[in-house]
């Protein structure tokens, strides 16, 4: 029997490129350790049991250049391999110091078979994360998607269109070096659209993408079924957009389900709970408290005070959550196919590392929405693509400019606290389209060939979204700084070489390259204007 509609779970895994060779022990370099034990392997994990079981599931899962480089970076997967040895020793040390105290023993126990699992994981894997899901990209169960090349957000690099231009030619270009296949969707970063971006989108070879609730709403005409049926583009690219009522329940701190008072607290961690003796060797060399995973507390409640961690009922009340989220989906898409002509779909995209990382229990969850549906939905789970293959696009419209950003435009990534990097981020880009006149004809192995392909480098990683991101939000604003003014630096001293007719310094340019080593075949004719 045919489902009466279907929902497609769109996924978007980013981390900005954080490599410091010269430093191991970088805090920055964690946000990827992090993600590795707490988002992607369990996702994997999730894949592979419902896989196992023969559960009929779809999900679209975009995952970034910068993280599919740090995911295949020999240097960063060994020192995730001691990354992991380290936890397995600290919840081993905290098994041995809480025996006498049952409750946190039972959740230190936890921790304990849990690492040991993503150890035997990673291990059967041979660390190779990438292929482990394309695995399933192959065998139909999984879309995978790529986004900008850097995260750039696109419609503030639009003044340079040719930063725009090479932000997804380098992506499209990236994820066939790693996969091996072209990629049929793109994630707009930050869910920022422009009108225009499409014809770039579809000069590369994308059929689809992604846009936030009023991208659509506000359409010119307005579309047909809202936000619940693809529209085409003019350019030939079809346009998903997010359903609001799936955001709230996910995403809202208030309403969402991460909030519940059974699940564990993110912001207790034994790094800063515990006196820095009971850490042991496991604290951080240069002395300062981080956050090592370990945390023993559930939310509790709005205030300070918080209780114990009991995994059980964490477990169970995500279960629960799980038949609630499929009873919402099968009411609200009976309602919508009464009305429409085409099965409804309802888009419901998150980012990736909130599963796992900031909800714990969050793979678990997408592991029972899956199994749940198959069992009492009388809908289905779906690719953005599968929906495609059956019921095409809906009418054409212009979508309106739009962003999952405060307020939904573009005001978290250009305000008072960032303003300052689009000038010098546009000056750049043009400056790489002059190199690419210049100096476009060089051998990729000739000097002025290497140069310009590491200034293509330093230009992307400047442009990242992140770094606006950082600054406005206020975390970590003085690494965010550091990284936008050492990109640009690294780039105008390329530039000032190259138009002298110089190459510049050798053994400069060697250890820049070894540093930022992204993107290894970077084609500086991608910046072209």
């Amino acid at each position: 029997m045919e489902p009466r509609g279907y929902v497609a779970l769109v996924l978007h895994a980013h981390l900005p490129y954080v490599r410091h060779p010269e430093d191991p022990n970088a805090l920055e370099q964690r946000w990827l350790f992090e993600a590795i034990t707490e988002c992607y392997l369990p996702l994997a994990e999730v894949l592979d049991n419902l896989s196992r079981d023969r559960v009929p599931f779809q999900v679209a899962l975009s995952l970034s250049p910068t993280l599919l480089n740090m995911l295949t970076d020999p240097l960063l997967l060994g020192q995730y391999r001691q990354h992991l040895n380290h936890m397995q020793e600290l919840a081993d040390l905290e098994v041995r110091r809480t025996s006498h105290h049952a409750p946190e023993h039972e959740v230190a126990r936890m921790y304990q078979h849990l690492l040991d699992r993503r150890s035997r994981q990673w291990e059967e894997i041979n660390g190779n994360l990438p292929g482990a899901l394309h695995r399933h990209q192959g065998e139909g169960r999984l879309e995978l998607l790529t986004t900008g090349a850097s995260h750039g957000f696109l419609p503030l690099l639009a003044p340079a269109q040719t930063a725009v231009k090479a932000q997804v030619a380098v992506a499209v270009a990236e994820f066939r070096r790693v996969f091996g296949e072209s990629p049929q969707g793109f994630w707009l970063p930050e869910c920022g659209y422009y009108p225009g971006v499409e014809q770039v989108l579809a000069d590369q070879g994308i059929r689809y993408t992604c846009l936030e609730t009023h991208g659509l709403l506000d359409a010119r005409p307005a579309p047909d079924h809202g936000v619940y049926a693809p529209i085409r583009s003019a350019a030939g690219v079809d346009m998903f957009a997010r359903d609001p009522e799936t955001s709230r329940q996910v995403w809202s701190n208030k309403e969402g389900y991460p909030g519940d008072y059974a699940y564990r607290e993110y912001y207790r961690d034994i790094g800063f709970d515990l006196d820095p003796q009971q850490l042991g060797p496991h604290q951080h060399p240069s002395g300062c408290r981080v956050a090592t995973g370990l945390k023993y507390y559930r939310v509790t409640g709005p205030g300070a005070h918080k209780e114990l961690y009991n995994p059980a009922v964490a477990t169970a009340t995500a279960a629960r959550h799980a038949s609630h989220f499929v009873w919402c989906r099968n009411r609200q898409i009976g309602a919508l196919a009464a009305g429409m002509k085409r099965p409804p779909l309802v888009v419901a995209p998150y980012d990736a590392e909130l599963f796992g990382h900031w909800w714990f229990e969050g793979p678990h969850w997408l592991e029972q929405v899956a199994r749940q549906t198959a069992a009492n939905g009388e809908y289905a789970l779906v690719t953005p693509s599968e929906y495609l293959r059956r019921y095409g696009a809906a009418n054409s419209v212009q979508p309106a400019a739009s962003s999952w950003g405060n307020a939904g435009y573009y005001d978290y990534w250009l305000n008072g606290d960032n303003h300052w990097v689009w000038r010098h981020i546009h000056h750049a880009s043009r400056r790489m389209a002059g190199l690419v006149r210049q100096h476009g004809e060089a051998s990729a192995t000739s000097p002025a060939g290497q140069a310009l392909r590491q200034a293509g480098r330093e230009l992307l990683l400047a442009q990242a979204s992140d770094w606006p991101f950082i600054l406005h939000s206020g975390t970590q604003v003085d690494y965010a700084r550091r990284r936008i003014t050492a990109h640009l630096g690294r780039f105008h001293r390329i530039h000032e070489r190259l138009t002298a007719g110089q190459a510049p310094d050798e053994p400069w340019l060697r250890a820049i390259q070894g540093a930022d080593n992204c993107f290894p075949e970077l084609d500086p004719a991608m910046f072209a204007d």
